[in-house]
């Protein structure tokens, strides 16, 4: 049996492992994916503490290799289901057992719902313009949201491709501010405001356009959606873990309402989801664990 079983290998879930490690517990991690979770989407990091500069791919790999050099078990695995009686783990190949569970799932980007969207994911339509970017050189692009994402993707693309539409149902965007003045003064990027989506364009089951809500019609080669995301706790939908709208509920400490049950980073219900805080409350968490073994 494990003291500590980490769901998630993220900035959150690894920061747990570390201290988790290092307080000589027996720690397993479980990952559905890549190590490093959202991080592998992220074109550039430059808000963390210490790092002047660096792309999410390379973040995630520096820390998957602390995972690495303290020896941290592993495994790639989707998990399935938990039962929180028993601090049980199931994936669809093994089940698992520990006195501690830590959930560190993160979120995952929020589609748009229109016709055919899911059908032209990877044939035009994506949400990581960091992977799919450079497939656009020299075409016209679209981008839609309003968050900080939008913008620093927007900004990416904008230096590969030969013009990004920028599209947002409000008049102001939410993101920093320095994005914001940055998307403006770049000669590239065009911004549609106070407009949306309302149909996709397919020729020969590829994106060949998007008409908008005020008519307007834009023949684009992509479109990258960025309108916010959706946690990733589907597998534990129907466990009596208290839940707000799909977010999971945690006290300072990271606890959930069912002892021994931990959740930290973007997987969590709060205010602010920054890979500073994601971090910290893996670790806190972790120290809380240690603490009560």
């Amino acid at each position: 049996m494990y003291d500590l079983i980490i769901i998630g290998m993220g900035i959150s879930g690894i920061s747990a492992a570390i201290y988790a490690k290092r307080a000589n517990l027996k720690v397993l991690m479980i990952e559905g994916s890549a190590p490093g979770g959202t991080l592998n989407k992220i074109t550039n990091v430059e808000n963390y503490p210490g790092i002047s500069s660096i792309s999410g791919p390379d973040f995630a790999f520096n820390l998957f290799t602390k995972v690495q050099e303290l020896e941290i078990e592993y495994k790639i695995e989707e998990v399935t289901d938990i039962i929180t009686d028993t601090k049980t783990i199931k994936t669809k190949n093994n089940v698992y057992q520990a006195k501690n569970i830590l959930i560190a799932t993160g979120r995952r980007p929020k589609l748009l719902g229109l016709d055919k969207e899911e059908t032209l994911l990877g044939k035009g339509i994506s949400t990581c313009a960091l992977c799919d970017g450079a497939l656009y050189k020299n075409k016209e692009v679209a981008v839609i949201g309003g968050g900080s994402s939008a913008l620093a993707e927007s900004i990416h693309l904008s230096k590969l491709v030969k013009k990004v539409y920028l599209i947002h149902r409000r008049e102001e965007f939410r993101g920093e501010d320095t994005l914001v003045e940055e998307v403006k003064n770049t000669n590239n990027i065009e911004l549609i405001l106070n407009n949306e989506i309302k149909e996709l364009k397919e020729e020969n089951d590829i994106l060949s356009g998007l008409i908008l809500k005020d008519g307007q019609e834009l023949n684009v080669s992509a479109l990258f959606i960025y309108i916010g995301f959706i946690p990733n706790t589907s597998f534990i939908e129907n466990s009596d873990i208290k839940l707000d709208k799909g977010y999971i509920i945690v006290d300072k400490d990271g606890a959930t309402n069912i002892s021994g049950i931990y959740a930290s980073g973007d997987v969590t219900k709060k205010d602010t989801y920054q890979l500073i805080n994601a971090a910290s409350e893996g670790a806190l968490a972790s120290i809380k664990i240690s603490e009560n073994i």
